[in-house]
């Protein structure tokens, strides 16, 4: 399978630009509509010429990575879903799809399907590719931990120790782990 290069920039400033939003949407709450934003993001100038390059280049994933970074711009949750979901189809082993699928999940409210998508990040990120991943690595196992507290402790415990080793500082974590410890 031909894997379409993507500009590497782009990259960095999308997941930047995910981890920046995706550290904000930890702490706040939204609780604007999907279909309200949907319909706004519909009208939107940005997102119309990326659907236009799109449709003449369906596995332009460049375009498809900038549209998904729109709608979640917009809070378009479900447009940002499926268009990272189109990415990861065309780029399997491209773990920042899945991480932001998860976001997207997560800031949609929905999740179980946010976990499960943290759990294709962290199985899909290769091991060379971790140290520059170790943030978001952290949060993932943490939020697959959080997720398994009640109804798994053992896997959470487990899940919780790969966080504090990839970010022994986050305060959310130290306090999960402890909690399950105890």
């Amino acid at each position: 399978m031909k894997m379409t290069k993507m500009n590497i920039n782009l990259l960095l400033g999308l997941i930047l630009t995910g981890a920046v939003s995706f550290a904000n949407a930890q702490t706040t709450q939204t609780d604007s509509a999907t279909t309200t934003t949907t319909v706004q993001a519909a009208g939107n100038p940005a997102i119309d010429a990326l659907k236009k390059k799109i449709e003449a280049n369906p596995k332009d994933t460049e375009s498809l990575a900038q549209l998904a970074g729109v709608y979640q711009e917009a809070s378009d949750w479900t447009n940002a879903v499926a268009t990272w979901k189109k990415i990861s189809a065309l780029l399997p082993d491209w773990a920042p799809s899945y991480y932001s699928q998860a976001y997207a999940y997560q800031s949609a409210k929905d999740d179980a399907n946010a976990k499960l998508a943290y759990e294709k990040y962290i199985a899909t990120v290769k091991p060379e590719e971790i140290e520059q991943n170790k943030k978001n690595l952290a949060y993932a196992y943490f939020y697959v931990a959080f997720s398994e507290q009640q109804s798994n402790p053992d896997k959470a415990k487990e899940h919780i120790a790969k966080s504090l080793q990839y970010d022994p500082s986050n305060q959310d974590a130290v306090k999960l782990s402890q909690a399950l410890n105890s």
